[in-house]
């Protein structure tokens, strides 16, 4: 395998920081990565997957490893479920376009996320009303100290909003090999009552929709809001959706009669961070080549030479005005490296 010293990792993060890594090298198989990780310091290293999650504000001065381990395989079938694999390096959206092709439903909610399969646990993607922990069955995880490759289930993976014991407890002294899912093969549950997808279903004329009508409402709306990373460098959601106590929704209600919200249990409440950022005056708000998406104030993007400094003072901005404004801290979804 080839090591590269200085390397540019502009082409392999979303938000197109132009940071350096000290030396670079892609990984396609396991044990080569053993053997990598084997002959390389555990504080010596940094493992990089699809880049979508990521705002690079310093150069990386250690071994950046991207993992691009690819296959999906159907690991069993029953008369109702099937469970499915697929490496690390498997590119997310490819992966659920897989599972609509074979009609196993569960992803399809998923459609169109950035990243790969392998971050899908450490942040417990979701959208539109699924998380990933909703169909994981388990993974497989390679221990940094010993070398030795451990499977965890759902459970020990202590699931959260946007949270995973890979991000806790955890982080940094495991690196997630594969994911198993466990999706259905018919009579499939679908999910169109949050955010606009029966409306767009509506649009599209389809009354009794399949996942993969699901999977391209999806798609059309996220298009319609987000910007393409190849067009436009940016991260996806950028902040995390605060959750309040029903106490403190009642005091910004009062104030705020037209402030959206999702009720997450009897006394907490889930507001739309994007919501919050938009009645702060940052919706479309640009400062040198960072600033705010125009369609979605929960986007934040990178023009073209934004360094990650930069953006990430925008989003300590806008933290600073809806803590001012709302008494609400909004906590990055993104990893800060």
């Amino acid at each position: 395998m080839e090591i590269l010293k200085n390397h540019s990792l502009k082409s392999f993060n979303t938000f197109g920081i132009d940071a350096k890594a000290r030396e670079f090298t892609i990984v396609e198989q396991i044990d080569p990565l053993i053997d990598l990780i084997g002959r390389t310091s555990k504080n010596d290293f940094f493992i990089l997957g699809g880049g979508s999650n990521i705002l690079l504000t310093n150069d990386i001065e250690k071994l950046v490893i991207q993992l691009n381990l690819k296959g999906i395989s159907i690991i069993e079938k029953s008369e109702d479920f099937v469970l499915v694999e697929a490496m690390a390096g498997e590119v997310w959206h490819e992966f659920v376009q897989f599972t609509l092709k074979n009609n196993f439903g569960g992803l399809e909610n998923l459609s169109l996320i950035p990243g790969n399969v392998g971050t899908s646990p450490m942040q417990n993607i979701g959208a539109y009303g699924i998380e990933i922990k909703d169909f994981f069955y388990s993974c497989k995880a390679l221990n940094i100290e010993t070398l030795k490759i451990e499977t965890f289930y759902n459970a020990d993976c202590k699931f959260g909003y946007r949270e995973s014991v890979f991000k806790n407890e955890l982080k940094g002294k495991y690196i997630i090999l594969s994911v198993q899912f466990k999706l259905t093969k018919e009579n499939h549950n679908l999910h169109i009552d949050y955010g606009a997808i029966k409306q767009e279903l509506e649009k599209m004329q389809i009354s009794n929709p399949t996942i993969q009508d699901v999977s391209k409402a999806v798609i059309r709306i996220r298009e319609s809001k987000l910007p393409n990373p190849k067009e436009i460098g940016n991260s996806g959601s950028f902040f995390k959706n605060p959750v309040i106590t029903k106490k403190e929704f009642n005091v910004l209600l009062e104030k705020n009669p037209n402030m959206p919200h999702y009720v997450v249990s009897e006394n907490e409440i889930k507001i739309p961070a994007g919501w919050l950022i938009e009645q702060a005056g940052f919706k479309g708000e640009r400062f040198g080549d960072a600033g705010v998406h125009k369609n979605q104030a929960l986007v934040l993007v990178n023009y073209g030479n934004a360094t990650g400094a930069e953006i990430l003072a925008v989003a300590h901005q806008i933290q600073a005005k809806v803590d001012e404004l709302y008494n609400i801290k909004i906590v990055p979804e993104v990893n800060i490296i």
